[in-house]
């Protein structure tokens, strides 16, 4: 490797050091003086340089973390008030938090906790998104691959039809129906099937499983829930640790390196996930995927 090229790696991972903190310490104190000593580059210019290499501002960018955390919390997490969840996103009033919230993602936090706007929803974060994945994508090496061998699992389903940014809707759907049912989170096992792929398809055929692991038999009175099983046989395992919405990268890794190098071929069931821990149970950061590639 040259020295231009290691100069540059290490200056990228020295701003994706600060990417990290910014997610570990999301209710601190992440002002410019304290994130450029993250770094270790001179305040006088560190917001010049984040702009540069993210195409956001610091401001803007901690702004719009800490406001995607509060949409999953207002979505998904009934139980916290927005008073709470206004402060936890660095606002002294819920008052000031529901005018950044408005300007930002469209709504009213409370309106989007009654009925999110999924589209506005995912336009207003797009920039982020864009931001995390310029530097923040995980390497993966062959080795980084486990074949397993699984076993049956009886799971109960809910399909989301048509276009991704509305997947938010059928997301609080399955929620509500787990909540429901007491199938949750912390004892039943979460799954995602990718029946297709959102970029090679049309909108109208993009579909998509969320899975819950359980015996529980499914009646009519399960609107939009069905019986299923994730079927026994060999996969090969692939842990993704930090952001888990786009899983593109690790996908293209797994179907364009590892399956080529290993010999090895795949059997008739679709690339799916299991969902260790999930944000926003837990930080971005330590999210935890296991990614499963069925294989004869």
């Amino acid at each position: 490797m040259s020295k231009r090229s290691a100069d540059y790696r290490h200056y990228h991972a020295r701003m994706q050091r600060v990417l990290t903190y910014i997610d570990q310490n999301l209710d601190g104190d992440l002002c410019l003086r304290a994130l450029s000593a993250v770094a270790a580059f001179s305040p006088c210019h560190f917001h010049r340089q984040f702009s540069a290499v993210f195409g956001l501002s610091l401001h803007r960018y901690v702004q719009l973390i800490r406001m995607k955390r509060a949409s999953w919390r207002l979505a998904y997490r009934s139980d916290v008030s927005v008073t709470e969840i206004a402060l936890d996103a660095g606002y002294e009033t819920p008052d000031g938090f529901a005018r950044a919230f408005h300007q930002r993602i469209g709504q009213a936090p409370k309106a989007f906790r009654e009925n999110p706007d999924w589209v506005a929803w995912a336009a207003a974060l797009g920039p982020l998104a864009e931001a995390r994945n310029r530097i923040m994508t995980q390497n993966f090496s062959l080795d980084d691959v486990t074949i397993r061998e699984e076993v049956a699992i009886p799971v109960a389903f809910m399909t989301h039809r048509g276009a991704p940014e509305r997947l938010g809707e059928t997301i609080r759907r399955f929620i509500s129906w787990r909540k429901a049912n007491g199938v949750r989170a912390a004892t039943h096992a979460t799954y995602t099937i990718f029946h297709t792929d959102p970029d090679h398809v049309p909108e109208q055929d993009y579909r998509i499983d969320l899975a819950a692991a359980t015996t529980r038999k499914i009646t009519l009175a399960d609107e939009g829930v069905e019986a299923g099983q994730i079927p026994a046989g060999r996969c090969a395992v692939l842990r993704l640790v930090g952001e888990s919405e786009n899983l593109r990268h690790a996908a293209q890794f797994l179907y364009g390196q590892w399956l080529p190098a290993s010999g090895e071929e795949l059997r008739d069931f679709p690339f799916y996930a299991q969902r260790v821990k999930f944000f926003p149970d837990v930080p971005e950061h330590e999210a935890i995927t296991d990614l499963y590639l069925p294989l004869k």
